[in-house]
């Protein structure tokens, strides 16, 4: 056996460490080098489309927002408004809008437009343009205008609100305050024909949402998650801003005026002359009325075409629970054909899809006897 001299030894141990050291330099390197990589890559994450950071609902909303937002616009309203001491002077008031041709026609609420003497129009892109008023519905709350833009616009596709359902999302898009354009809230359709009154009408079947509603978001788009126009944001509820309780127009009844619009190159909103109760089975039998859903006709404005096609009014009035209700006129069970839903005042979606002009078919109860009785629709007269 041979014996290492000391020397030898010492020359074994530092070529030993010398090798090692080497060694475990290059696999620590090597191992660390990923690390670095992994680092950068979740400090500096790359774009959305290659890094696929956001959700899927998320990124549902991030499309709906790039492709609505260009056809979503911002109107300006200048009116003439007199003070306390009977002068006059120059208002302002702002609202929105969604673009409906490539053309220019725009889609917005009445009382967005309501006694303008300047309408004016702000697209995505900041550009503005003068508006017309081609038609409105007042009791719809409705306005069709236009602008002469220097070339094709973006238009959203119009969905159909005879199918919605609560609980399906609902984005809102619109110019809150007057000053923040673009802003997109999202919720969900919370609840479906709603009634509710304004200062200029009383508007039956609307849906609700809880998409944030502010002041200014009047005549935007109420969109589902298709980017489809399902209604049109109206009213809040409260006198300040959003808590969760906001009401729009189904699209449905912009569509049935638009068409008209088309055939005709007028707006004719029709006008009955009619006020009714909406009856439920329960609150029937209570009345000693038939036990079946309806609506009791608590008033008919004299001349109207209500009056002049024999539909009857009330002739006495009584209390039920501190609410004074007209008794003995017409009972409405069925408009053209249909039953009357219960508890739901069908008469205002059925009269949004009509036009002046229009037939329409009541079925009353009266005297306990069932009539059919045959109405020629008015015309709602029309002022800005």
């Amino acid at each position: 056996m041979r014996v290492l001299r000391p020397f030898v030894w010492a020359a074994v141990l530092v070529a030993g460490f010398l090798y090692v050291t080497s060694v475990a330099h290059w696999d620590v390197g090597r191992l660390l080098q990923p690390v670095r990589t992994a680092g950068r890559a979740w400090s500096e994450p790359e774009s959305a489309a290659g890094a696929g950071v956001y959700t899927a609902d998320e990124q549902n909303n991030i499309d709906i927002y790039r492709t609505a937002k260009e056809a979503t616009v911002n109107i300006t309203s200048i009116v003439i408004q007199e003070d306390w001491l009977y002068g006059a002077y120059q208002g302002e008031g702002a609202g929105s809008g969604f673009i409906i041709n490539p053309d220019g026609r725009i889609l917005t609420n009445y009382h967005v437009v309501k006694g303008s003497a300047q309408l004016t129009v702000t697209l995505n892109d900041k550009k503005t343009y003068k508006a017309d008023v081609l038609g409105i519905d007042r009791r719809n709350d409705l306005a069709l205008i236009k602008i002469a833009a220097d070339k094709k616009l973006p238009a959203l596709p119009l969905g159909d609100s005879d199918h919605l359902i609560v609980g399906q999302k609902a984005i809102a898009i619109g110019n809150p305050f007057g000053q923040f354009g673009g802003t997109l809230t999202v919720g969900v359709v919370s609840a479906l024909d709603r009634a509710i009154r304004t200062d200029d009408s009383n508007l039956e079947g609307m849906v609700q949402t809880d998409a944030a509603i502010n002041p200014g978001n009047s005549g935007g788009p109420l969109l589902d998650s298709h980017g489809n126009v399902i209604a049109i944001n109206t009213a809040i509820y409260g006198p300040q801003g959003n808590i969760g309780l906001g009401f729009a127009l189904p699209i449905n009844r912009a569509k049935a005026m638009l068409d008209q619009f088309t055939k005709t190159g007028k707006v004719s909103p029709p006008f009955l002359g009619v006020s009714a109760l909406p009856i439920s089975v329960e609150v029937a039998d209570v009345l000693g009325l038939p036990s079946q859903p309806g609506l009791l006709v608590q008033r008919v404005d004299p001349g109207s075409p209500a009056a002049q096609f024999g539909v009857r009014g009330p002739n006495r009035r009584v209390i039920v629970g501190n609410y004074p209700i007209g008794m003995g006129g017409d009972y409405i069970v069925a408009i053209d054909g249909k039953p009357v839903e219960d508890g739901k005042n069908s008469l205002a979606s059925i009269m949004g899809m009509k036009h002046g002009g229009d037939m329409m078919e009541l079925t009353v109860i009266r005297s306990g006897r069932k009539e059919t009785l045959q109405v020629k629709l008015g015309i709602a007269p029309q002022q800005m």
